[in-house]
């Protein structure tokens, strides 16, 4: 696996602020500065939470709002140490990235872009002294690497407030390169440069992928060691994303660019959050009036998989028979793949010459891809065994490849990797189990399944430092190795522990393999935590799909506390007490009976 960025994770805290002051930085950028006691550490319904902090210049904050105006139902649950997002058809939530910071003061600034129709800009226009906001986070702080020797500062106007806070307060003693595409000179800013730096500001329609590109690639590249970060709308930051992985050949580490909003048909999208999340544009979808077909997906996957979106990326205005004898494949076979490609926006244009569409260009992120060419695609496809796996008692992916899914990630470092990357997510839950006083006395901690790295990461952040051993084959620690910090530091075999935890172990196993986990477990210690998925996230337009997949994978819903308990009883272990972590996961503490 790549090297991983690192992140500073912080309780998640819903807080309340009110507005102290409203102020124009610009035509185009309104500030509103919000303060309030709960900034400061705070004790709500018997829980006592700690004070608000921000400190990484790019943190951004969760705003909730409501589609009703009645906020407080559309507030998450709070947990002792998260959040809950209990499902509220009101709730409407957008990412900010706090422009200023002052913990004396008791107060933060954010900027929004006024552009008219979104809902947090149409609350920013109208906010006055007094108006309650209500947020969430931040949950992580991005930790710039130590010896750099120059930084990029790449966005449109939402990543002002990130570049002029990194610009303020200088997390890194280096030239700061920024460049800033605007839309006019109105939305133009005074940044705190020094000596060294540089910025360079091009008009462009916000959203407009080819000039920020351009502008990308004109800048000069020094050849020392430097670090990229870019933050704009999300389509027009994958030919950067692009440049910058495969032809600069930066690493992981060493890059960081984030969708900050998400162009969509006029009257849907918000371009004017500063700093929002990729979905900020995004609204719910109709109940379409049929069901649609699986053709363009499978077109789509064919295409990924031959090649054909990597060589028009690579060849815009390819003509048929160039695209052909790249991919090598005859011409008459990808011609009858183009008129599904074409009429699903994944490639535009005829066989004299060919362009990606905006569905193609979306495919040039990792992330989106893995929906056709991972394991997510493999289990989709997995479903057309559905019906004879529900009659059989099985899982669709057992139906389908005669092997449970258990087996085949156990054998391929790739199925495991990614098993490892939707595992980082956790490293931003577990506050709430390395708070437990399990932990207490605690000599040896033995690890297992996917999700053991970001356990192992959570357990430092905390100060937590039993000595670490890992229970897997060869193949998935293979993979672990490459994802903890300080391997050297593990024993990569099995033994006796104080206490084990199976971090996502039981996603990718049938009740009877989860069974025999939990059996040979219990050979190894007396007290057990299973970190698990027990809901869809409630934030999630997907949860449906989420619950399915589970079924597909292994036979079984996403397994609940109830479900984790039943397991135990048939293995020897009872359930001592369960601790929700958020979103929709939960660690359930094991005893042996």
């Amino acid at each position: 696996m790549a090297a991983q960025r690192a992140y500073t994770t912080h309780p998640l805290v819903l807080r309340r602020v009110t507005v102290r002051r409203v102020q124009e930085v610009t035509p185009r950028m309104r500030r509103v500065v919000l303060g309030g006691d709960q900034l400061a550490s705070f004790t709500r319904d018997g829980i006592e939470h700690p004070a608000f902090a921000a400190p990484g210049f790019d943190d951004h904050i969760k705003v909730i709002l409501a589609s009703d105006g009645d906020v407080r139902a559309a507030l998450p649950a709070q947990l002792p140490h998260g959040i809950e997002w209990t499902p509220a058809g009101n709730r409407l939530t957008r990412d900010y990235t706090p422009r200023r910071v002052d913990v004396e003061a008791g107060e933060f600034d954010l900027d929004f872009v006024a552009h008219g129709d979104g809902p947090a800009s149409a609350w920013a226009a109208s906010a006055r002294v007094g108006d309650e906001l209500w947020f969430v986070g931040p949950k992580s702080s991005l930790r710039l690497p130590e010896r750099l020797d120059w930084i990029w500062l790449i966005g449109d106007e939402t990543a002002l407030p990130a570049i002029g806070r990194f610009l303020d307060e200088r997390p890194l003693d280096a030239p700061a390169h920024v460049l800033v595409t605007v839309p006019d000179d109105s939305a133009r800013q005074e940044p705190a440069l020094r000596d060294g730096d540089t910025v360079t500001w091009v008009t462009a329609e916000p959203g407009d992928a080819a000039a920020l590109e351009a502008a990308v690639r004109a800048l000069p590249v020094p050849a020392s060691e430097g670090y990229a970060w870019a933050a704009a709308e999300s389509r027009a930051l994958l030919p950067v994303r692009r440049y910058l992985r495969r032809e600069r050949k930066l690493a992981k580490d060493r890059l960081n660019i984030t969708g900050y909003w998400h162009h969509e048909e006029p009257g849907t999208a918000e371009p004017g959050a500063a700093g929002t999340s990729p979905d900020a544009g995004k609204v719910v979808a109709e109940v379409p009036a049929r069901i649609p077909s699986p053709l363009p997906w499978l077109v789509t996957r064919a295409a990924v998989q031959l090649g054909v979106i990597d060589a028009v990326a690579d060849a815009p205005g390819v003509t048929l028979g160039a695209l052909a004898s790249h991919v090598g494949v005859p011409a008459a076979g990808v011609g009858a793949l183009l008129p599904l490609l074409t009429a699903h926006g994944v490639v535009v244009g005829d066989e004299t010459g060919l362009r990606l569409g905006p569905a193609g260009e979306e495919l040039l992120d990792d992330h989106e891809r893995e929906e056709y060419a991972g394991q997510e695609a493999e289990l989709l496809l997995s479903l057309a065994r559905l019906a004879p796996a529900l009659r059989n008692g099985t899982s669709s992916w057992r139906e389908a490849s005669h092997t449970t899914l258990r087996d085949a990630v156990a054998q391929d470092a790739d199925r495991y990797g990614e098993l490892v990357e939707e595992c980082e997510q956790l490293l931003f839950l577990l506050t709430g189990l390395t708070a437990d006083p399990l932990w207490e006395g605690v000599d040896t901690c033995l690890l297992t399944g996917p999700g053991s790295a970001s356990v192992a990461a959570a357990l430092d952040d905390a100060g937590r430092r039993p000595r670490l051993r890992v229970a897997e084959g060869d193949v998935p620690a293979a993979v672990l190795r490459e994802a903890v910090q300080a391997p050297e530091r593990i024993d990569w075999t099995a033994g006796p522990a104080d206490v084990a935890v199976a971090a996502k172990a039981l996603a990718y196993r049938t009740d009877h393999e989860a069974a025999l986990l939990l059996t040979e477990l219990a050979g190894w210690a007396a007290t057990a935590v299973v970190v698990e998925a027990s809901r869809p996230d409630g934030l999630s337009p997907h949860a449906a799909e989420a619950a399915l997949q589970a079924y597909a994978a292994t036979g079984a819903p996403l397994r609940d506390s109830a479900a984790i308990a039943a397991l135990a009883e048939r293995t020897g272990w009872y359930v001592d007490r369960v601790v929700a972590l958020g979103w929709g996961t939960e660690a359930t503490v094991l005893r042996r009976a």
